[in-house]
């Protein structure tokens, strides 16, 4: 199923009710350093959960689900603890005090310092996301070097210097060096799992001292073109029943055609018109689930000007039709529709 990632993430966050975020410590033999967990809060009107992890002496890794549209984080700002993000599976953005946003899709990567996100808002176009999220005391990591990092001369002075630039975030695109240090660090078994995140964060660290802020390629938007694209995005998924023009919207919203191509994609990961057919099959699924509307009706009410089109699109999506999708879900016998505890 091209839904397959959100019922997943779905299923490991089935048993965490609706408005609450779960931030879980898990101890370690490690000389505790609490950075500025103790003092860290969230709010959101979705679900999540963080998973931290103590690694090293002012190093702590953090395994994240997020189903929700957004979720408020306040902690303790320091311009010193460099916040290293990794997105796996959905798409993350953040607009940062200096009125620029950024936004992550699979494989990307972001750091800045905590300074520029200490009381902000994480945004996620998709609905969900899961990541990684590593944040590195710089002075008590050079204060407590591990010997490989030692023997690298690995320069914490510079990391510090080149990645922690006040209101600044470095964004990295996906590339087989970041997927190399990342990709196995999910789905590990518990047992497995600050071995794995001790020799991986270590080959982090070597990989960020061959980098440069200039070696950066995402783009990065103004606050301001970002909130434009809620605004739109609001409107089309507001009115499934209606579809939109590019040059409808343009007019509208006083954005050429171009540039709101662009920032769309930018924000939300992929064409307007591809975003919005991914939208309109989720929300059937949705009606399908919860409702007893016909498929004449749900295939209307999304858009569709016939049942037999909707019919179609959904199976492709879905490789079920509409009816055997409700079907089996009522049965409980969807992929991912079983409840995990992790």
């Amino acid at each position: 199923m091209k839904n397959e990632p959100l019922l997943q993430i779905a299923s490991h966050l089935c048993h965490i009710p609706g408005g609450t975020f779960m931030v879980k410590q898990h101890p370690t033999n490690t000389k505790r350093s609490s950075l500025f967990m103790d003092s860290f809060q969230t709010r959101t009107s979705g679900k999540g959960r963080m998973d931290i992890y103590q690694v090293f002496p002012g190093i702590h890794l953090s395994l994240n689900l997020f189903l929700a549209d957004q979720v408020s984080f306040r902690h303790n700002a320091d311009q010193h603890i460099l916040e290293i993000t990794h997105c796996h599976l959905g798409r993350i953005g953040w607009n940062f005090h200096s009125g620029t946003s950024v936004y992550l899709g699979s494989g990307d990567l972001s750091l800045q310092s905590t300074d520029c996100c200490a009381d902000s808002v994480m945004a996620f176009p998709l609905g969900y996301c899961e990541g990684i999220s590593i944040f590195i005391h710089l002075k008590d990591l050079s204060d407590h070097l591990p010997p490989v990092l030692e023997d690298a001369g690995l320069d914490i002075n510079r990391i510090d210097r080149l990645f922690c630039r006040g209101d600044t975030s470095t964004a990295f695109p996906a590339s087989p060096d970041i997927d190399g240090i990342f990709r196995p660090l999910y789905g590990l078994p518990k047992h497995l799992r600050l071995p794995y995140f001790r020799l991986k964060v270590q080959e982090l660290l070597l990989f960020l001292s061959r980098l440069s802020p200039e070696d950066s390629g995402l783009a990065q938007y103004q606050s301001r073109q970002t909130a434009l694209m809620q605004e739109i995005h609001h409107q089309l998924t507001e009115h499934l029943d209606r579809r939109y023009t590019i040059e409808e919207l343009s007019r509208q919203y006083l954005i050429n055609t171009s540039s709101l191509k662009e920032t769309f994609k930018g924000v939300y990961g992929m064409p307007i018109a591809t975003y919005m057919k991914d939208y309109r099959i989720h929300k059937a699924m949705e009606l399908l689930q919860h409702t007893d509307e016909s498929i004449a009706e749900i295939a209307a009410k999304i858009g569709y000007e016939t049942q037999g089109k909707f019919t179609k699109t959904f199976k492709e999506f879905t490789d079920l039709t509409p009816s055997t999708y409700r079907k089996k879900y009522r049965e409980g016998t969807l992929p991912y529709d079983r409840k995990r505890t992790d």
